[in-house]
């Protein structure tokens, strides 16, 4: 990053070795926050589809939840970005200790609305007398971890931010590795497993579900603990104790949050909320399509999770050219990271089409499921390289700081292209119906999104 901060001109290679440095860590953490939704829904899945169900039907609640935490993550990470292009570190990190307190305090009221709900929520969504119950329960859990979410996504963004990249990607890899951990113990009861000649006696809590939500919340809280100790101890640009620098609450700083977040949590909030209508589409279509949806979404996120990591360094790249006040370099990093982008999930795409028997047989034994999971999984290969398109577009539009018209953008598409088509198909299609909605609405997505990138006016000031 410090060619981007010193003025020197770079390359082309340059440029494109910088932006694959930067992309293959976060890529590998996009990946293993996958695995870990892969590892509760194997483990889960054993239990029956009842269980997988009962997950998948207050997943996209959960999604909702998530995306706002992830947006007021980054109307500060994005200023921190620019104030370090800009070689502020003192101003970066002003910013950053006003992000934790009020980011925080944000994560403790989510959760408490969170909790609130979290007892009529399955119910709201259409759900199966027999899964809500540790539906509820599920989403409780998850809803009380919300204020480690936030500090894990916070202390991720400020660090990728500030061009570390490692560090987050490491700890994404622990989270995954206590996650199997901490599963093992909660979701199983006590049982033996033979290994060679010796039987070797594994204590289990028998948790199910709630022991799924358990250690999913215990890993995330470890994790998030050690990004915070990296981010205000061991950074250099960004530790915080210093002295002579106090938190200061400072007016600009908090409407650049809002210009930057609001839009993006707006989007979140009404994004998630057509993925929650999605649900309520599906769930009629009875036990076995929640729970072949809820796989296939979790076996395709393997697939455009890189494009979302490619999508934090374009963030990263952009953010910190624009703070520079090198415009040519950010629009040359936007065009790169969006090729490396559509690549690289054009080839996830063949190899999900390929592997979906796979991908879907290793998180549930159900026949029937694993027929169904495969057929949709199938009809999305084909959206893959249009939807990075539009996630790694988003992240350029993110790192110049324009947020509202992607938004709104994003909005339009799902909500008019999405879900109109999915209310007309699922009658007469069931899931499928819903799943060629999805893959025609992406790939719109995408065009749009590409035909802002080239003529828009996207290059935002902070």
């Amino acid at each position: 990053m410090q060619f981007v901060r010193s003025g020197r001109p770079m390359t082309v290679r340059q440029q494109i070795y910088l932006a694959a440095q930067l992309s293959l860590p976060s890529i590998f953490a996009q990946i293993s926050s996958v695995v870990m939704q892969y590892i509760d829904a194997s483990m889960v899945g054993s239990l029956g589809a009842n269980a997988a169900a009962s997950i998948g039907l207050v997943s996209t609640t959960a999604w909702l939840f998530m995306g706002l935490c992830s947006s007021v993550a980054a109307g500060f990470a994005v200023q921190v970005a620019h104030l370090l292009g800009a070689k502020d570190d003192c101003g970066a990190r002003a910013v950053l200790r006003q992000a934790l307190v009020l980011s925080s305090v944000f994560a403790l009221l989510l959760a408490t609305v969170g909790g609130s709900i979290s007892h009529a929520l399955p119910r709201w969504l259409g759900g199966d007398e027999a899964i809500l119950s540790d539906a509820s329960t599920y989403f409780l859990i998850y809803a009380l971890s919300l204020p480690f979410l936030q500090l894990h996504m916070l202390a991720g963004s400020m660090l990728r931010c500030s061009g570390n990249v490692s560090v987050p990607s490491i700890l994404n890899v622990l989270m995954c590795l206590l996650d199997v951990v901490f599963n093992l113990f909660l979701i199983f009861p006590t049982r033996e497993y033979e290994i060679g000649r010796y039987d070797i006696l594994l204590p289990g809590a028998g948790l199910g579900v709630k022991g799924a939500a358990l250690g999913t919340a215990l890993a995330m809280a470890v994790t998030a603990l050690l990004m915070l100790y990296f981010l205000c101890f061991r950074s250099p640009e960004l530790r915080l104790w210093r002295r002579r620098e106090k938190v200061v609450f400072d007016r600009t700083c908090l409407r650049r949050a809002l210009r930057i977040g609001a839009p993006m949590g707006g989007e979140r909030f009404v994004m998630c909320g057509a993925q929650i209508m999605s649900t309520v589409i599906v769930a009629p279509l009875g036990i076995y399509a929640i729970a072949a949806n809820s796989f296939a979404i979790t076996a395709e996120s393997l697939c455009y999770m890189p494009g979302y990591g490619i999508a934090d360094a374009a963030t990263t790249l952009v953010g910190q050219s624009l703070g520079a006040r090198r415009l040519d370099l950010a629009r040359r990093f936007a065009r790169i990271t969006v090729i490396m982008g559509m690549a690289v999930m054009t080839v996830m795409g063949a190899v999900m089409y390929l592997a979906a028997p796979f991908m879907i047989g290793i998180m549930t034994p159900d026949a029937e499921v694993v027929s169904l999971a495969v057929s949709v999984l199938r009809i999305e290969a084909f959206a893959e390289p249009m939807f990075a398109a539009a996630i790694v577009s988003y992240g350029v539009f993110v790192g110049a700081g324009d947020t509202l018209i992607p938004a709104s953008m994003n909005l339009v598409s799902i909500w008019a292209v999405r879900l109109t088509l999915a209310a007309l198909l699922a009658p007469t299609l069931g899931l499928r119906g819903v799943w060629i909605a999805m893959c025609v609405e992406l790939c719109f997505r995408g065009l749009i999104f590409l035909a802002r990138m080239k003529w828009g006016r996207w290059i935002g000031r902070l």
